[in-house]
């Protein structure tokens, strides 16, 4: 029972982080200049890393 809650949250925060991944990829498309496509990139990847850490801490319940 707890591995299907567990289960069920790392599916929603791994689509989660993939929908920011997605959002940033759009808003590099559309970004005018480089170093608004390098702000949006870190800004991504520092967003997967706390949903990672967050669905680690998860499991770890």
């Amino acid at each position: 029972m707890n591995g299907t809650c567990c289960s069920g949250g790392g599916k929603f925060i791994m689509g989660m982080a993939a929908g920011m991944v997605a959002g940033a990829a759009i808003g590099m498309t559309v970004a005018p200049s480089q170093r608004q496509i390098k702000r949006a990139a870190h800004q991504a990847a520092k967003r997967v890393s706390e949903a990672v850490e967050s669905l680690t801490e998860a499991m770890d319940l």
